[in-house]
């Protein structure tokens, strides 16, 4: 009764909006930084010292390095996935028509850095994540 009385006083707008969240909250640099991380634990991987045979503080590092790749190059992907499905429209696609091809393939290549320890594709998966951002910044000109 009472709502009725207010939607009569104060009727309501349609509103519609792209996304759960409102814009200006999108950012790539956070998926290219853990991109730079996953890069860093992969150096990190590649500079364990094996010469002296298997040990506490040698397998920990490893442990706490491995950990540390996948769970930034998850992060890398998640960001930008949100990106790709909450940010990007159809303009932006008729735009750059090969964006899905390489947002699909941004994503293999961090599957891959989780299970590998590449650092030629490490360095790629970052590449491809900085080109996805370049992208992003050029729609919001």
């Amino acid at each position: 009764m009472i709502t009725n009385i207010i939607n009569k006083i104060l009727p309501a707008k349609k509103v519609s909006c792209h996304c759960d969240i409102p814009c200006g909250i999108y950012d790539p640099r956070d998926a290219i930084q853990a991109a730079q991380t996953v890069i860093r634990m992969t150096e990190l991987l590649g500079e364990l010292d094996f010469s002296k045979g298997p040990s506490a503080n040698l397998g920990n590092s490893m442990a706490r390095y491995v950990s540390v790749k996948e769970e930034h190059a998850k992060k890398a992907k998640d960001d930008i996935l949100i990106i790709w499905t909450d940010y990007f429209k159809p303009e932006h696609l008729e735009k750059y028509p090969d964006l899905h091809s390489k947002i699909w393939n941004a994503c293999k290549l961090g599957s891959f850095v989780k299970q590998n320890v590449d650092m030629e594709k490490a360095n790629e998966f970052k590449a491809a994540l900085e080109e996805i951002g370049d992208i992003f910044w050029e729609t919001k000109k």
